[in-house]
């Protein structure tokens, strides 16, 4: 199984999908890690006008017009992955990567590699309140 996590230092979970600067891919296979990469990751800057707060009627930001295309630009370094492991994000982001296939937890543990392996354990629970 192969886990994406949001980073900026390669070691901790970032709090917002749309602002870290990388992801860590970790490969989990009988409850080790058998790989870890770091791939670049496209955010807020890499969009023109910086971050972008649309919010839907009920005040849920990531839903305004092009958040979706700018998700699924986000997510094609990790199309290859089953799970987006998150600090939070907005309701727009999980809901476009989840369209794309990919489960998405919003997770209060810090250590990228301890959240991953707890979720191939099916023991990290998924924090939806943490979502914006």
């Amino acid at each position: 199984m192969k886990i994406a996590v949001i980073s900026d230092d390669g070691v901790t979970i970032s709090q917002h999908f749309g602002r870290a600067e990388m992801y860590v891919v970790l490969t989990i296979k009988d409850g080790q890690v058998v790989a870890e990469e770091k791939r670049p990751k496209l955010g807020h800057r890499a969009f023109a006008g910086g971050p972008h707060e649309e919010l839907d009627a009920q005040g849920r930001h990531g839903f305004g017009a092009g958040a979706q295309s700018r998700h699924e630009q986000m997510a094609t370094a990790i199309s290859d992955c089953q799970a987006l492991i998150a600090g939070g994000m907005g309701w727009g982001a999980r809901e476009s990567l989840q369209q794309l296939g990919i489960e998405v937890v919003i997770t209060d543990v810090e250590d990228a590699r301890e959240a991953a392996l707890r979720h191939a354990e099916g023991n990290l629970p998924n924090l939806v309140d943490r979502l914006h």
